[in-house]
């Protein structure tokens, strides 16, 4: 989607009315204003009917990419704290500490519970595909089953659009987005929810989403069924190639009761010149080395290089050697978590993102007396791979409760 042209900017500018900042004409005050953090524009909303108007245009995003250098556009996370059809999502800005909601997605009378889906952001869009749900349709009514469903919002009209679904409803899959080709790769997935184990189908299935056309296109699958996998693109033009890591496959059962997941060890390789073509890269540790993959990131703030591939396990971060499919210890946490299983972990603007909740209340009692008279306080250490140092920042969330990061979904965006 092309932006509007400087004619047809100027054109509406000239049509705000009042003037945005008197004295000045709205072509330059809209400069001005232009450069607040896109963070702080929900709050500027309020000081005056002409601020209103100009901050809730369609116009904003365009100007802040025609006139702000891509170095200075606000990074910011998207954090999906629970069901989007209920609850609305939130953009975090860790430069500035402020948070800034979003409009919940078109609601579904039919459907609760949406969660293992996956967000992504190309431009000034905000894309959440697939997930696991459960049905009031569906019978028996508390089984869940995977979602097709895709959405897409539009950061500058504020809005949110139904898009075509996927072929093959799916959640826990691996996703991948190429910017400069308008397309969205998901590889595997199924049905698994939150709520159950390690129940819930497994699938190999691919396909390929066209931005342009709003279709969905099958690739040729995965060697084998698996779910729980991450994706990310690798190279340019011809010699681009959709990988995914780790995942699990068949579940056993241990006494024949509890079922357990079999997770891989191995990366697959999709040639995207051959046609789509798969090849396997061999397991990444040796047997009792590792259980499963960790909370991956990849960082791709240098187009001309391969992306930098980062996992968290535990207190440690490991960086990925591609060259010899193996992982190597890059740091450890400055203050671990005392729940090492809710954890978040997101690359944003260069840096390794981890978050935590302070002075969390383990009772139950006690922490709905607090929900009451404050937010949760959350601990976020960031880490720089190329100066490998450490700092740290605190913000009071906007949650009453502290965030579930083992459910809750996030992705990035500059605007």
């Amino acid at each position: 989607m092309a932006p509007p042209s400087s004619t047809t900017v100027t054109n509406q500018l000239q049509t705000l009315n009042p003037t945005i900042i008197p004295g000045l004409p709205n072509d330059l005050a809209a400069i001005i204003l232009v450069f607040v953090p896109y963070s702080h524009h929900s709050r500027l909303k309020s000081i005056c009917k002409s601020w209103k108007q100009f901050f809730s245009s369609k116009i904003i995003i365009s100007l802040r990419q025609k006139h702000l250098p891509p170095s200075t556009l606000s990074p910011l996370l998207c954090i999906f704290p629970q069901d989007p059809l209920i609850a609305s999502p939130y953009l975090f800005d860790p430069r500035n500490l402020a948070w800034s909601p979003l409009p919940p997605m078109p609601c579904n009378p039919h459907v609760y519970g949406l969660c293992n889906f996956t967000s992504i952001c190309i431009g000034s869009h905000l894309y959440v595909l697939g997930g696991s749900l459960f049905d009031t349709r569906s019978y028996p009514l508390d089984y869940p089953c995977p979602s097709s469903s895709a959405f897409r919002f539009d950061f500058g009209s504020s809005s949110w659009e139904t898009l075509a679904p996927m072929i093959n409803p799916r959640g826990s899959f691996a996703c991948a987005a190429a910017p400069n080709l308008d397309k969205i790769l998901v590889a595997g997935g199924g049905s698994r929810h939150t709520m159950f184990g390690a129940a819930g189908s497994r699938m190999s299935s691919v396909e390929m989403y066209d931005i342009r056309k709003d279709e969905w296109v099958p690739l040729d699958g995965l060697p084998r069924f698996r779910a729980g996998c991450v994706g990310f693109f690798v190279g340019n033009g011809e010699e681009r190639e959709f990988w995914v890591m780790g995942g699990y496959g068949e579940s056993r059962t241990v006494s024949g009761v509890f079922p357990v997941d079999q997770y891989y060890r191995d990366v697959l390789v999709m040639e995207m010149k051959n046609g789509g073509k798969w090849r396997e890269l061999g397991d990444m540790w040796e047997e009792g080395e590792r259980w499963k993959l960790g909370k991956i990131v990849v960082l791709e703030d240098v187009p001309s290089e391969p992306p930098a591939v980062f996992m968290l396990d535990r207190g440690d971060i490991f960086s990925y050697i591609m060259a010899s499919n193996s992982w190597v210890k890059e740091t450890s946490l400055p203050r671990k978590a005392s729940d090492e299983s809710s954890v978040g972990f997101v690359a944003l603007d260069g840096e390794l993102h981890v978050m935590t909740h302070l002075n969390v209340v383990k009772s139950k009692e006690c922490q709905r007396l607090r929900q009451q008279k404050r937010s949760a306080t959350m601990l976020v250490q960031i880490y720089h791979p190329r100066t490998k140092s450490w700092r740290s920042v605190t913000t009071r969330s906007p949650f009453h409760h502290p965030l579930d990061f083992k459910t809750a979904v996030m992705c990035t965006i500059r605007l």
